[in-house]
């Protein structure tokens, strides 16, 4: 063989070998991204992020590694998504990464006004019970279908199809029916290591979508709740006997990726409040906000407002949102280091500002208080995000304006929570956060055996990226040593 056809032919088995090892990858471990593609500045995403945000309002209602990956950049995305494995044959499918709701639903075969494609380069896939030999109907007599409603429903009957829907605060709608299938998730076996295990798992089977859950620039095959009720992933994991009932995450604010993970976090060591009871998120007692090491000037019982009691803890939000007394007191003492600067509004929003130096140094630090004596540091590089080489918006939001009623909440988004350990200890009924380094890596605890292993941070998205860059560079090498060698 010539060189030229020898140099041609490893150039193509390099192709089908890159590509094949593309497939593989990942298939290991939860990959979970941002919605709206990777890290960069500008204004083409803070549209959509604040319908996002505003959607997130309405709907509220052993150890396991998920590789994770994206950034919390307000103006690169909003939420994170992540891939499960369903069904015999197992089909991947990307699914939207939720704290604040509490069942997981995919979009099923046939399904009427359902995405069929997506911008963020993403495949996307129907659920097809028929194509799942492991997969089976829930009916109205069977334990998870009383679950998943607050009362008894008196049109669902014994041996009819337990049936769902979701209507979204802009008016999105999602109805269908529950499954049960096989899931395939990766449990923590050792340092950095993990083995695939199998639960069965009961989630909705989407038939009918309306309004911007069938958009193509949001599109993903579905959500994944990680709420409280007992309709959960968590909580029917939990109910199996296979992991306990605590979970937790540390969003890298400034590489993206990081760590997110199921099971008793040993280290670092994390201090805790308690969940206010009886709510359908995770609430929490905040007492006072200090900035810039002054306390704000607030009745006490001004975070007891609206039908919901206490603080909600939520990374499915990407902004922070205060009541008009709060907001308006931590921003006139945020700008007071810089009197003379002026705000603009973009997208009738937001408000922004040019400045040169470093925000570190020219703005406050932000502290919130809860019961505990738990605090919660948040750094101007949290809370100001960049949309230009100069030009910065204020993450920090009035709730009042932003609900739909007019009510006023306190809810605490990725731009609090990023950098951050966050702990949720549903047995416990507690909620803690320390500040993490969450490129590193942190220990669980597995219970079977007792010993405690390293789960570490992931940037599948990133990866991706480095990895093809690499895989050009190789093909162009290879492209300018075949022309050396002919």
């Amino acid at each position: 063989m010539d060189s030229g056809k020898s140099c041609f032919l490893s150039f193509w088995v390099l192709l089908i070998f890159a590509e094949v090892m593309r497939v593989v990858t990942g298939n290991l471990v939860f990959q979970v991204h941002h919605k709206y593609g990777g890290r960069g500045e500008g204004m083409a995403a803070l549209g959509a992020l604040r319908a996002h945000d505003s959607r997130r309002h309405g709907r509220m209602l052993s150890a396991i590694d998920f590789q994770l990956g994206g950034d919390g950049s307000p103006t690169s995305a909003a939420l994170y998504y992540t891939k499960i494995t369903i069904g015999s044959p197992p089909v991947d499918y990307h699914v939207q990464v939720d704290t604040g709701s509490d069942i997981l639903w995919v979009n099923c075969h046939n399904c009427d006004r359902c995405p069929t494609k997506s911008d963020l380069h993403i495949e996307l896939k129907q659920y097809d019970l028929a194509a799942s030999s492991s997969g089976k109907v829930v009916t109205c007599d069977q334990n998870f279908c009383d679950a998943a409603f607050s009362s008894p429903n008196a049109n669902c009957q014994s041996g009819m199809n337990c049936e769902y829907s979701v209507t979204y605060g802009d008016g999105s709608r999602t109805e269908g029916y529950f499954v049960r299938d096989n899931f395939r998730f990766d449990q923590v076996t050792g340092n950095l290591q993990t083995s695939p295990m199998n639960g069965s798992i009961a989630f909705g089977c989407s038939a009918k979508q309306s309004g911007e859950l069938g958009s193509s620039s949001e599109a993903v095959d579905g959500i994944v709740g990680f709420g409280q009720a007992n309709t959960s992933i968590l909580s029917q994991l939990a109910s199996s006997r296979k992991v306990r009932k605590i979970f937790s995450h540390c969003l890298d604010g400034s590489k993206g990726g990081g760590i997110f993970a199921i099971g008793e976090v040993v280290q670092p060591k994390v201090n805790r409040t308690p969940l206010v009871p009886n709510e359908p998120h995770y609430n929490v007692n905040l007492k006072s906000v200090e900035v810039g090491g002054q306390f704000l000037n607030l009745p006490t019982d001004l975070f007891d407002t609206g039908s919901s009691k206490g603080t909600i803890i939520d990374s499915g939000t990407t902004l922070a949102y205060l009541p008009s007394e709060v907001y308006q007191q931590l921003l006139d003492r945020m700008m007071a280091q810089n009197p003379d600067l002026q705000t603009h509004i973009v997208e009738q929003q937001f408000k922004c500002f040019f400045f040169s130096e470093n925000v570190n140094d020219g703005f406050p630090v932000v502290n919130f208080h809860f019961e505990n004596s738990l605090v919660l540091p948040v750094h101007p590089s949290n809370y100001l995000f960049r949309i230009g080489e100069t030009e910065y918006c204020i993450g920090w939001q009035n709730s009042g304006m932003q609900t739909k009623d007019g009510r006023e909440i306190t809810l605490l988004g990725d731009i609090v929570l990023s950098d951050k350990l966050v702990l949720y200890d549903l047995e416990n009924q507690t909620i803690g956060w320390t500040q993490y380094n969450c490129s590193s890596s942190i220990k669980v605890r597995d219970e079977a055996t007792g010993n405690v292993y390293l789960v570490g941070a992931h940037d599948i998205s990133s990866a991706y990226n480095v990895s093809k860059a690499n895989f050009i560079a190789i093909l162009l090498f290879l492209s300018v040593l075949c022309k050396l060698i002919e």
